[in-house]
C-alpha cells in the first residue's frame, strides 16, 4: 500500500481539507472517478483495481456509504498473486457483514483457498470466515474447517486459526458440529503439545459443552490432564508463560469447561482435580507486580468458582475462605474488592457461611474504606452472611456506620439494616428498637414502607404495643426530631397511648401537648394524621378531660378552612364527631389488626443495583419468607410469649382450595377472596392489570426474580423485554406489530449447566384473539436459548388478555407459572396524527352514545399536560396540538386494527381541570360501540393512581380504589361503626 502513490495522494488532499463541505466535494469527486474506472474493464488492471478499492475502503473508514465496488473487492479474493487477494480479503471483511448478498459470491473462491495447499491463502480465508461468516458459510464450509483442524500435516498457525473459525460457524448454526461425529476429534485435539492450537482447541470445547455436555463427556478427563499439566509445568514453552505462571488464559478457559460438567464421577479424575486446585489455592499469594497479581488471580478466581461447582470438601471451602480473608486484608483496593465479591459468592454454599462469619470483623472494617465500590461490597457481603447467631451485631454495626455513611449509601443501607431487622429479630421489642434509631439517625432516607412496617406488627401484636408507645414517647420530647418519626409517633400514640395513661407525664393532655408542639414543623399529610390522633386521644380521655377538649376543638376549628382538602374534610368531621359523646369511641375503634401479607420491603431491595453474578442481596430474597416477620426463638416483651403469627408460605385460598402464587402481587392488590365476595354480590369482578394468577401448590417450588407485574406493565409500553425470570430460566419477549397482525418471539433461556426437561407451553387465549404458538422444544440445553414465535391475530376490540401456561422441570423439581402475555388492546393502535380539517368532521358525525361515550373521571394521577401527552404517545395515541381553543384540554386520535372492524379512527378529548388535576372528563368516540367502551377503559385504567387507602391512621397500603367501572356507593349502615368510620373518612 506504501508504493500505492494515488492513494496516498487521495489520504493527503482529505486530511488537508479545511472544512466538512471540502472534504465532501473531494470524496464526491473521488467516487465519481472510481465509478467509471469500475465500468471501462479494459484500462482496468489489477494494480489499479487494488488501489480503488483501498480508496472505497478508506472512503468507508471515514463514515460515508458507499454502495458500489463490492463485486470488485469480491472478485479480488480470487485473484492468483497475494498482494490482489489480501485486499480482496480485507477490505470485503470491512464492508460486508454475514447476511449481504455479495457474500454469496465468494463462498467457492474461499473455499478453495481452505482445501488448498498454500498455507497463507489458507489463513486468509479462515481469518475471513471466523470475522464475517454466517449460516451459508457455516453450511457450506464446516466440514473443510474440520479437516483442516484436524490434519496433522497442518502447521499450528493454521490449526489455531481454524479452532477459531469452526468456533464461529458453531455459534452461527450449532447443527454444523454434533457430538456424535466430533466428540473423538475434540478429545484427540486436547492431547495437543502445542498450546497456541490447545487454546484455540480450549475455546471451541467450552461453546460445545455449554450446549452439550453429555455428548462431550469423554473430554472431561482430557482437561483435567490439561491442568494438571500446567499447574506442574510441564513442557510449557517459555513464550506462553505470563511472568511465571503457565499458559493463565488456557488455564482459566479449562476450568470453565469443566464447569459445564455437572460432576466427576470418577474417583482418580475427581482426586486429580482437586490436586489441581489445591496447588493452585496454595501457589496464589499477592505479589507487587500488577500484572502477575492480575493474572495469577484470574486463574484464582475461576479455580474458585470451580471449586464452588463441585462442591468440594468443607477443607478446601476453608481453606479458600481463608485465601478470601487474606485478599480482604491487603492495602490494594482491586485486591480488596475481588476478595469481597468472591466472598459474596461462596455464600451460595451452605458448608461455607460459617466460615465466612470467621472473618466478620474484617468485613465489618471494610464498610469504613474510603473506597466506595469495596463499602457497598462489604455491605453487601455483611447483608448476605447475617442469620439468627450475628444479627445482632451486624444490625448494631450498620446503625453505627449509619450516622457516617455517605448520602449516596444511606437509603440502602437504612433498607437492609429494616430487613435484617425483620428477619432475624431475637424478640419484637428489639425489631421496634432498631427501627426507631433508623429512622432517628437517617429519618430522611427511611421510606415510608419502614415505619408502615413496624406499625403492623405493632398492630398485631397487643404485648408489644405498650412497649412501643413508650418509647416513641422518649423519643418525642428531643428538641430535633425528624417528621417520620413524628408520624410513627402520632400513630402509636394516638392507638395506644391509653396504655400509658398511669404513667408520669402519659396523660392525653401531656401526649396532647407534646405532639402539638410538632405541628407547626410537619407538612399537610402529617397534619392530616395528627388531626386523627388527637380525636382518638379525645376519645381515650377517660373521664373525659374539658380543657383537652378545648384545645383540640380549637385545632379543629382552625383547619376547618384549610385550604387542603384532606384536612379540612378531617377537621370537620372530627370536630363533629365528637361532640357525640360516647358514639366517639365506637366510631374511632381502635384499628383491626394487619392481614398478613407480603413485605414490601423485600420488593424494594431487588431494585438495588448489585455487579455479583450471585449477588448477596438475590440470594436473601430468596431465602426469606414471603409474607411476615420470622424469629429466632422468640423472647415475650413482659415475660409472656407474644401472639405472633408466621404466615403460611402456601399462599391464598381461591373456592377453598389453596393455591400459590406464580405472579407477585403488588401491596394493596385486591385479594382473591375480596374479588370472588364482589362477584357473588352481582357486581362484576374487575379484571385488573396486575392481576394475579394461581398455579398448583407443588409446582411453585421457586421464587421468580422481579415483580412479574410490573415487567407485564412495561411489555405493555415496549415490544421488548423480560417477561419472567427465575434461578433457572429466564423468558424474553420481542414483538412485532402490523394492523391486525402480531408476531411475538419468545426466547427461553435456560442459566444453568444442566438441562430444563419437560418444558411445556400452553396458550390460554381470549375470545377476541387468535394464537398459534411455534413447537416448543421439550428439553433446553445448558446454556442455551430457544426461540418460539407466537402468532396473534386480534379479532375484535377486548381488554382481555392471553395467558401463557409455562412449565419446566429442573433435576427432580418441577416448576411451573401462568404468565400474562403482553397481546394487549394498545398493540393494535396505530398512531394518527389529524389536523382540524380532518378532525372536526369526524367528531361531529359520531355524536351521543354508544359510538361516543363520557366520563368524569376522579383518582387520576395529578399529572402536567406535557407528562400527560406523554403518557397517551406511549400507548400509541397521538395528541394533536392545537385542536381544542381550551389549552388546559387534550384532543388525541388514533387508528385501531381488528379483523372485524378492520382500520377503525379513534378519537378522544381530555378536559383537564388546572385547579385540580386528580379529576377530568374523558370523552371518546369510534365507528363501533364495543371499541369505543374499551377505549376508554383502557385509557382509563393508565390515568387512574391507585389510592393507598382512606381509613384514619392507616399507614400500610390496604385494598386499592377500582379503577374500572365503579359499582355504586353502598349504603352506610348507622348502627355499624366500621362502616360509619370508613364513609367518613
Amino acid at each position: 500500500m506504501s508504493g500505492m502513490r494515488g492513494l496516498s495522494v487521495f489520504i493527503s488532499d482529505i486530511r488537508n481539507c479545511q472544512n466538512k463541505e471540502a472534504e465532501i466535494l473531494r470524496v464526491d469527486k473521488e467516487l465519481g472517478n472510481i465509478r467509471t474506472c469500475f465500468k471501462n474493464d479494459k484500462v482496468l488492471t489489477p494494480y489499479k483495481k487494488k488501489k480503488y478499492v483501498w480508496k472505497i475502503l478508506y472512503i468507508h473508514m471515514l463514515g460515508y456509504d458507499v454502495d458500489f465496488g463490492h463485486t470488485e473487492a469480491v472478485s479480488l479474493i480470487s485473484a492468483p498473486k497475494y498482494p490482489e487477494k489480501q485486499v480482496g480479503y480485507i477490505v470485503t471483511s470491512c464492508l460486508l457483514n454475514e447476511n449481504h448478498e455479495f457474500l454469496r459470491l465468494a463462498i467457492n473462491a474461499v473455499r478453495n483457498d481452505i482445501i488448498g495447499r498454500n498455507e497463507t491463502f489458507q489463513c486468509l480465508a479462515l481469518t475471513l470466515v471466523g470475522n464475517i461468516g454466517g449460516r451459508e458459510f457455516a453450511e457450506s464450509l464446516a466440514p473443510d474447517v474440520q479437516k483442516l483442524l484436524i490434519s496433522s500435516s497442518c502447521r499450528p498457525l493454521v490449526r489455531k486459526k481454524a479452532a477459531l473459525c469452526l468456533l464461529r460457524l458453531f455459534r452461527k448454526n450449532p447443527d454444523v458440529v454434533t457430538a456424535d461425529g466430533w466428540a473423538d476429534h475434540m478429545a484427540q485435539l486436547l492431547d495437543e503439545r502445542d498450546l497456541g492450537v490447545l487454546t484455540s482447541s480450549m475455546s471451541l470445547l467450552v461453546s460445545l459443552v455449554s450446549n452439550d455436555h453429555e455428548g462431550y463427556s469423554s473430554c472431561l478427563p482430557k482437561c483435567v490432564k490439561t491442568l494438571e499439566r500446567l499447574a506442574r509445568n510441564q513442557d510449557v514453552p517459555q513464550e506462553y508463560t505470563y511472568y511465571g505462571i503457565p499458559s493463565p488464559w488456557l488455564q482459566v478457559k479449562t476450568m470453565r469447561a469443566l464447569q459445564y460438567f455437572p460432576t466427576i464421577e470418577d474417583p482418580s479424575t475427581r482426586r486429580s482435580l482437586f490436586e489441581v486446585l489445591q496447588r493452585i489455592l496454595m501457589g496464589t499469594d499477592v505479589v507487587k507486580n500488577v500484572n502477575k497479581n492480575n493474572a495469577s488471580h484470574a486463574v484464582l478466581f475461576e479455580a474458585l468458582s470451580l471449586v464452588m461447582h463441585l462442591n468440594a470438601e468443607k477443607e478446601m471451602m476453608s481453606q479458600c475462605v481463608a485465601l478470601l480473608g487474606k485478599f480482604i486484608s491487603v492495602r490494594e483496593p482491586n485486591i480488596r474488592y475481588l476478595g469481597l465479591e468472591n466472598m459474596t459468592r461462596m455464600l451460595m454454599i451452605t458448608d461455607a457461611q460459617d466460615i465466612i462469619k470467621k472473618h466478620q470483623p474484617q468485613i465489618i472494617t471494610s464498610l469504613k474504606d474510603p473506597d466506595i465500590s469495596i463499602r457497598r461490597r462489604a455491605l453487601d457481603l455483611l447483608y448476605g452472611m447475617c442469620d439468627a447467631s450475628n444479627a445482632k451485631d451486624i444490625v448494631e454495626e450498620l446503625l453505627q456506620y449509619l450516622s457516617t455513611a455517605e448520602f449516596a449509601m444511606r437509603e440502602e443501607l437504612s433498607l437492609k439494616a429494616a430487613i435484617l431487622a425483620e428477619k432475624f429479630a431475637p424478640d419484637l421489642s428489639w425489631y421496634v428498637d432498631v427501627i426507631l434509631q433508623l429512622i432517628d439517625k437517617a429519618g430522611d432516607f427511611v421510606s415510608d414502607d419502614i415505619w408502615f412496617r413496624v406499625v403492623q406488627f405493632v398492630t398485631n401484636n397487643e404485648d408489644l404495643q405498650p412497649y412501643a408507645a413508650s418509647k416513641v414517647r422518649e423519643y418525642m420530647e428531643n428538641i430535633v426530631i425528624h417528621e417520620t418519626m413524628v408520624k410513627v409517633s402520632a400513630y402509636i400514640l394516638g392507638e395506644y397511648g391509653h396504655l400509658l395513661a398511669r404513667l408520669p407525664g402519659c396523660s392525653p393532655r401531656e401526649l396532647f401537648g407534646i405532639l402539638h408542639e410538632k405541628l407547626p414543623t410537619v407538612s399537610t399529610p402529617t397534619i392530616s394524621l395528627l388531626l386523627s390522633t388527637y380525636a382518638k386521644l379525645l376519645m381515650h380521655a377517660q373521664p373525659p378531660d374539658i380543657e383537652l377538649q378545648k384545645q383540640i376543638w380549637t385545632v379543629f376549628k382552625k383547619y376547618e378552612s384549610s385550604i387542603d382538602v384532606e384536612i379540612q374534610q378531617r377537621a370537620v368531621e372530627y370536630f363533629e364527631l365528637s361532640k357525640k359523646g360516647a358514639a366517639l369511641m365506637d366510631v374511632l375503634a381502635e384499628m383491626p389488626k394487619f392481614p398478613e401479607r407480603q413485605s414490601s420491603l423485600i420488593k424494594k431491595v431487588e431494585e438495588v443495583e448489585d455487579t455479583a453474578d450471585q449477588s448477596a442481596i438475590k440470594l436473601r430474597v430468596q431465602q426469606l419468607p414471603s409474607n411476615a416477620l420470622v424469629l429466632a426463638d422468640p423472647k415475650p416483651v413482659n415475660g409472656t410469649p407474644p401472639p405472633l403469627k408466621v404466615p403460611s408460605m402456601s399462599g391464598i385460598k381461591v373456592n377453598g382450595t389453596p393455591q400459590s402464587l406464580a405472579i407477585e402481587a403488588l401491596p394493596g392488590e385486591i385479594s382473591s377472596q375480596q374479588r370472588g365476595l364482589t362477584e357473588e354480590e352481582g357486581v362484576p369482578g374487575e379484571v385488573d392489570g396486575t392481576a394475579i394468577v394461581p398455579v398448583d401448590e407443588q409446582a411453585n417450588t421457586v421464587e421468580p426474580i422481579g415483580n412479574i407485574a410490573e415487567r407485564f406493565h412495561a411489555l405493555c409500553l415496549k415490544d421488548s423485554g423480560v417477561l419472567y425470570e427465575d434461578p433457572y430460566i429466564q423468558i424474553g419477549v420481542k414483538a412485532e406489530w402490523q394492523g391486525h397482525h402480531g408476531r411475538l418471539t419468545l426466547f427461553l433461556g435456560n442459566k444453568n449447566t444442566s438441562p430444563l426437561t419437560s418444558v411445556q407451553a400452553i396458550i390460554l387465549p381470549p375470545a377476541h384473539l387468535k394464537l398459534e404458538l411455534s413447537l416448543v422444544p421439550d428439553t433446553i440445553p445448558p446454556r442455551a436459548q430457544v426461540q418460539c414465535p407466537l402468532e396473534v391475530m386480534n379479532i375484535r376490540p377486548s381488554r382481555d388478555v392471553a395467558v401463557l401456561d409455562f412449565s419446566y422441570k429442573f433435576n427432580t423439581s418441577m416448576v411451573s407459572a401462568k404468565l400474562r402475555l403482553p397481546a394487549v388492546l394498545n398493540k393494535f393502535l396505530q398512531p394518527l396524527q389529524l389536523t382540524s380539517e380532518e378532525f372536526f368532521p369526524q367528531w361531529r358525525s359520531l355524536s351521543g352514545p354508544p359510538l361516543k361515550l363520557q366520563e368524569v373521571v376522579r383518582g387520576v394521577r395529578p399529572l402536567a399536560l406535557p407528562e400527560m401527552e406523554n403518557l397517551f404517545n406511549s400507548f400509541r395515541v397521538t395528541i394533536c396540538p392545537g385542536l381544542d381553543p381550551n389549552p388546559n384540554n387534550l384532543v388525541a386520535s388514533t387508528t385501531f386494527y381488528s379483523e372485524n372492524t378492520r382500520a377503525m379512527l379513534c378519537l378522544a378529548r381530555i378536559e383537564t381541570d388546572p385547579a385540580d388535576r386528580t379529576q377530568l372528563r374523558l370523552t371518546v368516540s369510534s365507528g363501533d360501540p364495543t371499541l369505543t367502551f374499551e377505549l376508554k377503559e383502557f385509557i382509563k385504567e393508565q390515568l387512574i393512581a391507585i389510592p393507598l387507602g382512606s381509613r384514619a391512621l392507616v399507614p400500610a397500603a390496604p385494598v386499592p380504589a377500582t379503577p374500572l367501572a365503579q359499582p355504586p356507593s353502598p349504603v352506610v349502615d348507622a348502627n355499624d361503626p366500621g362502616a360509619l368510620l370508613a364513609g367518613l373518612l
